[in-house]
């Protein structure tokens, strides 16, 4: 069930009719856990029976913990929890990939390893919902969360159908006491969560899935592009990721609100960061916080010296990657931006608070700088990407990244072919980047409610036409699906 479909349009009027109809909140409690489950279980039911071991595990932990007065308790019931929750995602996500990179590897010492390949399916949203509850017991074993008894919301905080699948990854600090009071929404909070599911639908219809069919037929042909296609089909694949991701956020941060419950925001303008910090505290935002929190910190951060918060910052990103799925490609792409980061910091070390703002020129250019360093990252992300379990291996991935980057053998691609390309991105792109040249310039993602009522109707037509006209109306299932 996507919500880009009528099956879901259908499923959430029903549960949300269902839902003002309730007197109290924890009747409203049980009804969103039990459609939670049936959304879930939608794909396939042995993905919520996953999900319910996975919660039980978790909840008897955190209980056990917050009893126990003994360290080595306390820390043997954590190993518990870590073990089962990085196990599931060691068999179900990353089993395959590692058992084909060694089988490769031994391969080259004329080695050939009987095959133990699984044949299993990524339950839809594991990474999402394990990471969820990872920071739930790491949270009671630091002393920094009360576990909550009651199994129905803790279930629930795990299970929640508008961000089960994609995120935003929730702390259980933010979520739980949501459970447990009354809610409410006003006419402000009503406007936003129409805003925002119409918003994150449009970006989804109409932008993501119009630039995924521009990117994947410059990705499907890397030898035979010009330069200037293989440019613009980057930059086709970085509106599509963003919108697409973006789009599901939104809409889960606004299916949640109109049920009273405030989900955290998930992106803030990424392509105006001005550099790498800067980018992946707008990019991801509530996986980027959990890295920061529960791996970069912990690893000691920047608190012992240079070369130390260096291997922090590239060990961070490294996991980062492989968490968005199994394939050579998605290291890489985190490495990357593990050596950005490492870059940025060395590069501003010597800076204080002091420094001169940059003038508005200079600022401008660092937006697009960061801008052509974030393209390269979103070719290592793309390259050779297929659906898990169809194996990559190094030199596939580096074979079309050098095809893309030299593909001005074939020419540099000022022709027709570049010229229809480059129309074809700005016309699926303009309203977007209209739209958050304002949110940018007044730091507001709502400015657009408080335009006069004449602007407001123009946009919303706008949006409403070129969606029934041009929006991709198949349900295509969304990017971050996969990871």
């Amino acid at each position: 069930m996507v919500f880009n479909t009528w099956d879901y349009v259908v499923f959430f009027v029903v549960v949300y009719a269902l839902y003002l109809s309730l007197p109290r909140y924890q009747w409203q409690n049980w009804l969103l856990l039990v459609a939670s489950y049936y959304f879930y279980a939608a794909w396939d039911w042995r993905f919520a029976v996953l999900m319910l071991a996975s919660t039980i595990v978790d909840y008897v932990v955190g209980l056990q913990m917050y009893r126990s007065s003994r360290p080595a308790a306390r820390k043997a019931l954590l190993l518990v929890s870590m073990v089962f929750s990085l196990s599931m995602l060691g068999v179900f996500k990353y089993y395959n990939f590692f058992l084909d990179s060694l089988t490769a590897l031994l391969a080259h010492f004329d080695l050939a390893p009987q095959a133990m390949h699984l044949d299993i399916i990524l339950p839809f949203g594991i990474s999402f919902y394990t990471f969820q509850t990872m920071s739930y017991t790491i949270d009671i074993y630091r002393g920094e969360l009360i576990p909550t008894r009651n199994f129905r919301d803790f279930a629930l905080f795990v299970a929640f159908f508008p961000h089960l699948v994609a995120g935003p990854i929730m702390r259980a600090a933010d979520l739980i006491p949501q459970f447990t009071r009354p809610r409410s929404l006003n006419q402000p909070q009503f406007a936003i969560a129409c805003w925002l599911i119409g918003w994150g639908l449009w970006k989804k219809i109409f932008v993501a899935d119009n630039m995924a069919l521009m990117a994947n037929h410059v990705f499907s042909h890397s030898t035979s592009v010009t330069w200037l296609e293989a440019y613009l089909g980057v930059i086709a694949f970085a509106f599509q990721i963003y919108c697409d991701f973006s789009a599901y956020s939104d809409i889960a941060r606004g299916c949640a609100q109109l049920l009273g419950i405030q989900l955290v925001q998930n992106f803030n303008l990424p392509y105006f960061a001005t550099n790498p910090s800067d980018f992946w505290r707008r990019w991801h935002i509530s996986f980027s916080t959990w890295l920061r929190d529960y791996l970069y910190i912990p690893l000691g951060g920047n608190r012992y010296g240079t070369l130390l918060t260096y291997r922090n910052l590239l060990v961070t990103m490294v996991l980062g990657g492989l968490w968005h799925g199994a394939s050579w490609n998605f290291i890489w792409w985190g490495t990357y931006h593990g050596c950005l980061l490492s870059g940025h910091r060395l590069l501003t070390r010597n800076r204080t608070e002091r420094t001169q703002e940059p003038s508005r020129w200079g600022h401008f250019w660092s937006i697009v700088l960061m801008s052509q360093f974030t393209l390269f990252g979103w070719l290592l992300f793309r390259s050779t990407r297929k659906s898990l379990y169809q194996g990559r291996t190094i030199d596939e991935s580096f074979q079309q990244i050098m095809e893309m980057l030299t593909s001005y053998q074939n020419g540099f691609g000022f022709n027709a072919a570049s010229a229809a390309l480059f129309g074809n991105i700005l016309f699926f792109s303009w309203i977007l980047l209209l739209v958050q040249w304002f949110q940018y310039r007044t730091k507001d993602p709502y400015c657009m409610l408080t335009w006069p009522l004449p602007v407001r109707a123009c946009l919303y037509g706008v949006l409403a036409m070129t969606w029934m006209l041009w929006g991709i109306q198949s349900g295509a299932t969304f990017i971050y699906f996969q990871f």
